[in-house]
């Protein structure tokens, strides 16, 4: 292959276009898998039918329709573990999830993907 005859625009769909191939081979022969993790009091996650239902600490709970192609298995109530075929669906899903409740920096509660470290902020000091 002559990389002297392609233009800047070619490489670059040539290397989308590969690694989205790669991505729905790895999708349908392995499953993507993203694990989340509620920290909080009284945060609990439950999946009813085909939606799945979040007690955040709002006044009601957060029911969202589970989207097709994807399954969810929630473990201990606090641990949530998606799987789908489609990367970029499991990942939007995923993210709507967490912006519920993004983890906070004071105590470190809120929605956390597997293995995010929260960085944590020194609260108000007492006075002097």
């Amino acid at each position: 292959m002559n990389l002297e005859n392609q233009t800047r625009k070619g490489r670059e769909l040539h290397g989308l276009h590969r690694t989205l191939i790669n991505n729905m081979v790895i999708g349908v022969s392995e499953q993507f898998k993203v694990n989340l993790t509620l920290k909080g009091v009284g945060y609990r996650a439950a999946v009813q039918g085909k939606s799945i239902v979040l007690n955040l600490g709002y006044s009601h709970p957060v029911e969202m329709e589970i989207p097709e192609g994807l399954s969810i298995e929630v473990k201990k109530n606090i641990d949530i573990e998606l799987k789908a075929c489609d990367k970029e669906q499991l990942g939007l899903f995923a993210a709507k999830i967490r912006s519920w409740r993004p983890p906070e920096p004071y105590k470190g509660k809120g929605i956390l993907y597997e293995g995010e470290i929260v960085n944590r902020k020194a609260g108000k000091s007492g006075k002097k």
